[in-house]
C-alpha cells in the first residue's frame, strides 16, 4: 500500500504559492487554478458531493459544488487542485469524485491512512490556503490561544476559511 508523501504536497502547494507571487491572505486560489490552464466550474451538486476533478480531451477540469459554503468550497478547490497538481497521472484514466468531503476533518479513511491520495490533497490544500509563511506573520511571538474564539474566528476571516479548518491547520 502507497503512503502518503504530506511533506511533499505541502512543499508543492508552497512552489505554487511562490510561482503566484502571493504574498497575502487570503490566497486567490480560483485565479491560481485558472492561471496554471485548469477550467473551474461552479454547480449545484447533491449536497453530499463536494467536487470533482477529471481531464477532458486534454484539459483539466475542477468542478465544486456552488450550493456549499464559500468557504468551503475555497478548501475543495485547492483540495481537487491537488489531484490535478499531485495525481494527473491517475486523473488520466479515472474522473476523481470526492463524496462527502470532509473540510479538514480527517475521516476515518484518511485517519487510518488508507486513502493516500485524499491525505496529500488535504495536505496540500491546507498548505496553499493557510500557508505557513503567512500564519507566522500573523501569529503572536508568544503563541496562538486555540481556545480563544474571537481571535481564531478573525484569523479564519483573513484566509477565507473555515474556524474548524484553521485550528486543524494549527496543528498540523
Amino acid at each position: 500500500m502507497k503512503r502518503a508523501d504530506t511533506a511533499r504536497a505541502r512543499a508543492h502547494a508552497r512552489d505554487i504559492l511562490t510561482d503566484a507571487g502571493v504574498r497575502a491572505a487570503p490566497v486567490p486560489v480560483e485565479k491560481i487554478i485558472r492561471a496554471r490552464g485548469i477550467v473551474v466550474q461552479h454547480a449545484p451538486l447533491a449536497d453530499d458531493l463536494s467536487g470533482m476533478a477529471y481531464i477532458r480531451e486534454g484539459i483539466g477540469i475542477v468542478g465544486v459544488n456552488a450550493l456549499h459554503h464559500p468557504n468551503r468550497q475555497r478548501f475543495t478547490l485547492a483540495h481537487e487542485f491537488a489531484h490535478h497538481e499531485l495525481h494527473a497521472d491517475i486523473l488520466k484514466a479515472e474522473v476523481h469524485v470526492d463524496r462527502g468531503f470532509r473540510v479538514l476533518k480527517r475521516d476515518q479513511l484518511a485517519s487510518e491512512g488508507v486513502d493516500w491520495r485524499e491525505i496529500e490533497a488535504n495536505a496540500f490544500a491546507a498548505e496553499l490556503l493557510m500557508p505557513q509563511f503567512l500564519l507566522d506573520t500573523m501569529m503572536d511571538v508568544g503563541g496562538f490561544d486555540l481556545e480563544d474564539d474571537e481571535r481564531v474566528e478573525a484569523l479564519a476571516r483573513r484566509f477565507r476559511v473555515s474556524a474548524s479548518a484553521l485550528r486543524f491547520r494549527l496543528l498540523a
